[in-house]
């Protein structure tokens, strides 16, 4: 017959926090002494007695610390009933108090999972309170590593997942050198609302896209590589220009959670011959262009401008049926175009409230140049350097891209 008593020790001066405890024992005398020994122990116990498994189950709550299993108890099969309750226990240690003196079976019992195994003949106060907190302690530290074992391995999850879902560039052209750069603002994340992407389709044309959803959620990244994919894949369908950005509208609208979210993008197409492109942008800052500097006396030389950005249209998202005119750009023999998201120019100047802004990142490109460096050592020193004006890290997501064509 199942049976549950209830039964609290008053706190003794002295005691450790109060521990909520389930003695499973079918043995009245038995069940008085464990009762006996726990309150001359000194400890601060609520004991719950139940006779057998059934009862075990319907006593055990999200507050018991700890188990005591005696496996004579009527129904426990030893090993087989000692693993019936550790599956029952859930975050509760269990301790093995039984009469069964055998030693062989203590060590299959701790291997199974328990935290001790004890004879009760051999145990007396001082031994079965030690053996209960030490028990308790055992069980939270299991619990810690286990949880830690998996938030690691969760993250390490998480970022393959987000650098998967950054994009590799589809180029077949030695002339060109490509680098990018990308950072969150969100902390411990891989991915923010930035996205960007470089596609080479045939007949030679590459197409550039940076892009920048409003927001930096993790709602924010999924929709930045919705749109991210949803770009290539109307590139590589031989979709271009403002076509492809009406789409990219309707894919928006469609994707987003609310009618708030709207996104900025700048999108450049290199002709075959890689001395023209044709730009469009949404709403979005306009990229800087490197290149050999032309006229009397500047032969040698270099120059970092804006790309005009009188031809512009709205934001996706924000007008329905707008229209993205078309501007274009003669980059010459030799040339880098350097794509950027807002979070590079939205920086402070010093202490004031000033933002860098894209004449001053004109500025700060000019002088690394300067210095000859280029490529993936160009980007990082543009963003230190900006980093050092603000006065330490952005805040915002960043993504720069940086394409070079040597003729």
């Amino acid at each position: 017959m199942s049976t549950i008593s209830h039964q609290t020790h008053p706190f003794t001066p002295g005691a450790e926090g109060r521990i909520d405890l389930l003695l499973i024992d079918d043995d009245p005398s038995d069940v008085l002494k464990v009762e006996k020994m726990l309150a001359e122990s000194g400890l601060d116990v609520g004991i719950a007695v139940a006779g057998d498994l059934d009862a075990a189950r319907r006593a055990l709550t999200r507050r018991t610390q700890c188990i005591l299993v005696d496996l004579s108890t009527a129904g426990i099969d030893r090993l087989e009933g000692l693993r019936q309750v550790l599956a029952l226990s859930g975050t509760a240690a269990v301790v093995v108090l039984t009469g069964l003196d055998d030693a062989h079976l203590g060590v299959r019992a701790v291997a199974a999972g328990a935290e001790d195994y004890l004879v009760k003949q051999e145990v007396d106060a001082p031994l079965l309170a030690r053996a209960v907190r030490y028990a308790i302690e055992r069980k939270r530290s299991e619990e810690t590593e286990r949880r830690l074992v998996e938030a690691r391995i969760l993250g390490r999850e998480n970022a393959r997942l987000e650098r998967g879902l950054l994009p590799v560039p589809l180029i077949d052209d030695p002339s060109l050198r490509h680098h990018t750069r990308y950072r969150p603002g969100r902390r411990r994340a891989l991915l923010g609302g930035d996205f960007y992407d470089t596609v080479q389709t045939e007949g030679g044309a590459v197409h550039l896209m940076i892009g920048d959803v409003a927001g930096h959620g993790p709602d924010e990244a999924a929709l930045g590589v919705q749109l991210r994919m949803a770009w290539r894949t109307l590139v590589l369908a031989g979709h271009t220009g403002e076509q492809l950005l009406g789409t990219l509208d309707t894919v928006l609208g469609h994707e987003r959670r609310n009618e708030e979210i709207f996104t900025t993008l700048c999108m450049i197409t290199i002709a075959p011959s890689r001395r023209t492109a044709r730009m469009h942008l949404a709403g979005h800052p306009a990229p800087l262009l490197f290149r050999e500097a032309s006229g009397p006396g500047r032969a040698g030389g270099f120059e970092v401008t804006a790309l005009p950005e009188y031809a512009h249209g709205p934001a996706l998202g924000l007008v329905p049926g707008a229209e993205w005119p078309t501007t274009e750009i003669d980059l010459g023999e030799s040339w880098s175009l350097l794509l950027y998201t807002d979070g590079l120019i939205e920086g402070r100047v010093g202490e004031g409230s000033e933002r860098l802004g894209t004449d001053g990142l004109v500025g700060l490109a000019h002088a690394a140049r300067g210095t000859g460096i280029g490529g993936r050592s160009l980007i990082d020193e543009l963003v230190g350097e900006v980093e050092r004006l603000n006065g330490g890290a952005l805040t915002d997501d960043l993504a720069v891209l940086l394409l070079s064509h040597q003729g």
